[in-house]
């Protein structure tokens, strides 16, 4: 299998072109300053709570997910939040910033594959982090635009109508992503290819602001960095 035997790539955003755990834990200052919680800490903990209240409230936007997020945190820690606080928190998303390979990357890719984002995002969060990433996508999939949050299955289910509208199939797919759990244990259940962006790499601090998964799933790339993938590309060219 090589990258060039695909026409399409789908990415999770946030976590994979959007390093989101600089911005949460830049997003969580106004309540943690003051606190003895370290950024590690701060990221387990918020990578419980999330998928607990996506699951709970799927239809939520995720502006409003993060928001009720925040409370619990404050709560869970003792810390005083508030209404503005916590709905900062949840449009905080269009501020965090690109991984430093990740615009340069996606211009590359831009010139070889459909681009598709498939994110567990609201699409007022996304039209701010698009102008970011600087590049028009294909096709742009939004937890608002489904119904639900991944790892359910619902999501890729959708993502897979979405390419066959762009007269793709399944084969022609590789969905890109950094979270084993929200994204490429679901992808390989739809038998869709996997390509692993392990941007934590060796860091040996556990799986940060995402849920750890009981078994490795399958991988049919791996990479450290997009920038690494876009580098493997032109080297198969």
């Amino acid at each position: 299998m090589k990258l060039t035997d695909f026409k399409a790539l789908s990415f999770d955003c946030y976590g994979t072109l959007i390093d989101w755990e600089t911005g949460l834990w830049n997003s969580l200052q106004p309540l943690v300053e003051r606190s003895r919680i370290d950024r590690e800490t701060a990221l387990s903990v918020f990578g419980l709570v999330e998928p607990e209240q996506e699951h709970e409230t799927p239809t939520l936007p995720y502006r409003d997910i993060l928001a009720r997020v925040h409370a619990k945190l404050a709560e869970r820690w003792s810390l005083k939040s508030t209404d503005a606080m916590d709905n900062a928190f949840g449009l905080s998303v269009g501020q965090w910033p690109p991984f430093p390979d990740t615009v340069e990357a996606l211009s590359y890719l831009k010139r070889h594959y459909k681009l598709i984002i498939l994110s567990n995002v609201d699409r007022q969060n996304f039209t701010a982090t698009n102008k970011l990433l600087r590049v028009e996508f294909d096709a742009i999939c939004t937890a608002e635009d489904i119904g639900s949050y991944k790892p359910d299955p619902r999501n890729f289910a959708y993502l897979l109508d979405t390419i066959g509208k762009l007269g793709l199939a399944k084969a022609d797919l590789l969905h890109t992503a950094q979270s084993l759990y929200h994204d490429h244990v679901p992808a390989e259940r739809a038998g869709v290819a996997r390509c692993w962006i392990n941007r934590r790499g060796d860091t040996g601090k556990g799986s940060g602001a995402t849920q750890a998964v009981a078994h490795m799933p399958k991988l049919d790339f791996e990479f450290p960095t997009l920038g690494a993938m876009a580098d493997a590309h032109r080297k198969e060219g």
